[in-house]
């Protein structure tokens, strides 16, 4: 997923802060890469033409299509200076513009270690793909090593202490995941889960809520907190 060109403008970097960037010619600029899936194009278009600010400023604009656009393009380009606007859109009321803006989300998790912690994660979420659960954990280990406040490997390695369901060590990974991210709401869901599977309800309960106050789209992790509520409460 990436974008294209238009003419080239020349801006000074005080310029490109001031400068608001009008939806409707976003939207059609960035168009045609989307359909010829030219994403080296579309990063190429939003790194000549704007700063990672003007871009999270289109996540308020009253253009739908221009705020799944610009999830999009965050999930591309954007740093962790764009997380707190994107995690304010995660209360969009369109359903879609939320997907958008979780994928964006999850992309520049990934990518805010070092470039080699950055390595050693992508390694490990390949090893859970192919079911490798032990090498898994030693890549996210040493990523954690290598940047020891990289949210995303401690919340990956949690992921893989569920599965083999050593929920206390999953516990333990997903608070270090919130104490450097409190916004991660995946983090936050999953210690809920595991809590629930230790049998400590009143504290998934609070895990789920966290989750949902941030983002309040996720439906299953709802039902799962509620149906806690329920078997609690009788």
């Amino acid at each position: 997923m990436q974008w294209k060109h238009g003419a080239r403008r020349a801006y000074s970097p005080r310029s490109l802060v001031e400068q608001t960037i009008d939806s409707d010619r976003f939207v059609t600029l960035v168009t045609p890469l989307l359909k010829s899936k030219d994403m080296q194009g579309l990063i190429a278009l939003c790194r000549r033409n704007w700063t990672d600010e003007q871009i999270v400023g289109v996540l308020t604009s009253g253009h739908r299509d221009a705020r799944k656009v610009a999830a999009l393009a965050l999930s591309l380009v954007g740093s962790r200076s764009s997380l707190p606007a994107l995690t304010r859109a995660l209360k969009d009321p369109d359903p879609m513009v939320n997907q958008m803006v979780e994928h964006a989300l999850w992309s520049i998790w990934f990518r805010l270690g070092t470039p080699e912690a950055n390595h050693q994660l992508a390694r490990g979420t390949q090893a859970i793909e192919r079911k490798d659960l032990d090498h898994a954990v030693g890549h996210f280990s040493r990523a954690v090593e290598l940047c020891p406040d990289f949210a995303e490997a401690y919340n990956q390695r949690a992921i893989v202490m569920y599965l083999t369901e050593r929920f206390e060590r999953s516990v333990d990974d997903c608070r270090c995941a919130v104490r450097y991210n409190p916004d991660h709401f995946g983090a936050w869901a999953g210690l809920g889960h595991s809590l629930a599977y230790l049998g400590r309800i009143d504290e998934a309960i609070t895990a789920y809520n966290h989750a949902l106050h941030i983002n309040p789209h996720l439906d299953c992790v709802r039902e799962l907190r509620d149906e806690l509520i329920k078997q609690r409460d009788e």
